[in-house]
């Protein structure tokens, strides 16, 4: 069996189809939940800036923006994370699965 055929099986398979789809859904909810908090950040930053710059107790120089900052910053390891655990069990799961039907 030549690669083109082999290649071409796994592409007309429907589970890998399901498969292309559901890792699509899940990278764009991902996205647009990292876009949204990114553009929040953002349009405080334009629209009410002195927010960011309240001390976050009288008795600190520390402002609310930097832990609003770090917090997007931990935000897109954390979603990071939650992309590569899905990927490595149920799209790696279903991707052996499917190789594993194409070359029986």
């Amino acid at each position: 069996m030549n690669n083109e055929n082999l290649y071409q099986q796994i592409y007309d398979n429907p589970r890998f189809q399901e498969l292309v789809a559901k890792r699509g859904r899940f990278a764009w909810l991902l996205s647009v939940v990292m876009l949204g908090a990114y553009l929040a950040f953002i349009l405080l930053i334009a629209f009410d800036p002195h927010v960011l710059g309240v001390p976050l107790s009288s008795a600190t120089v520390i402002t609310w923006g930097i832990p609003l900052g770090l917090g997007i910053i931990v935000l897109a390891f954390v979603l990071t994370g939650i992309y590569v655990r899905r990927a490595n069990g149920e799209f790696d799961r279903l991707n052996q699965e499917i190789l594993n039907e194409v070359q029986q």
